[in-house]
């Protein structure tokens, strides 16, 4: 059993208890998500199933869409509705002067990540330093808003629709936002609505999973590396590869002349055989990982 699940994470449950659920429902111990979604947010929660988990790494670095709702006038120790409140302001923000700064979070910058995060610091999470009340210095890192819009306002509560790059936290967004506007702001309810391509209109609610019918939503994991060029070889060459053997450039067809360092999707007919990097200096397409052994058909 393997394959890419496309799942709609409820509220209160960890990534890593999705995963449990479906480890459980498929009787498999390799499961793998692509990146976290803490236990207050919804949404788009892609899984890789058996031996497809070596793709996870490959869907990390995708960029990624959010709803969110924030609460102005309000501060938490871990920047969401989860936290014991800090502070408490009067809130007197208008449209146009939420719109304004909202305008000025559009583009590259840095962005100081939670200590309520999985991010390790000498091997601890930084979650579980903070649960300790601890609190260490954390390095900016560099990320990026796409889109920034603005669906409504309340006056105290908004809603905004935010694509942006991998590493970025809403929950910092929305607590860098309250400072700019002097009131404080917390994050009250996050969705994410699209990563790697997909949306959370592909994806299935969690609780409608039962070990009778997870088959019938398992996709080919390679709708999760599309973004790879087709590299379709010969039967021969598909049992090397699938073999863990190297194939020579000058045997292979290329669409256009490949890169040094470009990774391709190798297939054989409908088989998906995993991804390969072109090397130059070996004049060859090795192995970057295998969905495929050529024992799957015995």
């Amino acid at each position: 059993m393997q394959g890419l699940l496309l799942i709609n994470k409820p509220e209160g449950i960890t990534s890593f208890g999705v995963v449990a659920k479906i480890k459980w429902l498929l009787h498999t111990k390799r499961v793998g998500h692509t990146g976290t979604l803490d236990p207050m947010a919804t949404g788009v929660l892609p899984l890789l199933v058996g031996r497809d988990t070596v793709l996870c790494s490959h869907l990390l670095d995708a960029d990624k869409e959010y709803i969110a709702t924030v609460k102005l006038g309000i501060t938490t120790d871990t920047l969401d509705k989860t936290g014991n409140i800090l502070s408490k302001r009067d809130v007197n923000v208008s449209f146009e002067e939420l719109k304004e700064v909202l305008n000025t979070f559009l583009g590259k910058q840095q962005q100081i990540p939670p200590m309520y995060s999985a991010l390790k610091k000498d091997g601890v999470r930084l979650y579980d330093l903070a649960r300790e009340g601890k609190e260490i210095k954390r390095e900016a890192r560099e990320i990026e808003i796409f889109e920034l819009e603005l669906l409504n306002f309340d006056g105290n509560e908004f809603e905004i629709r935010v694509l942006c790059s991998k590493g970025t936290y809403i929950r910092s967004l929305a607590d860098d936002i309250g400072k700019k506007l002097g009131t404080g702001a917390m994050l009250t309810a996050l969705k994410r609505t699209k990563t790697a391509g997909f949306k959370i209109e592909e994806c299935v609610d969690l609780d409608d999973l039962t070990p009778e019918n997870i088959a019938d939503f398992l996709k080919s994991s390679e709708n999760a590396v599309l973004n790879y060029p087709l590299l379709t070889v010969s039967e021969k060459q598909a049992l090397r590869f699938s073999n863990g053997g190297e194939l020579s450039i000058e045997r292979l067809h290329f669409n256009k002349p490949p890169q040094n360092g470009e990774v391709f999707r190798v297939k054989n007919g409908e088989k998906f055989l995993g991804l390969g990097v072109i090397d130059f200096e070996k004049s060859a397409l090795k192995i970057k990982c295998l969905t495929y052994h050529i024992s799957d058909d015995i």
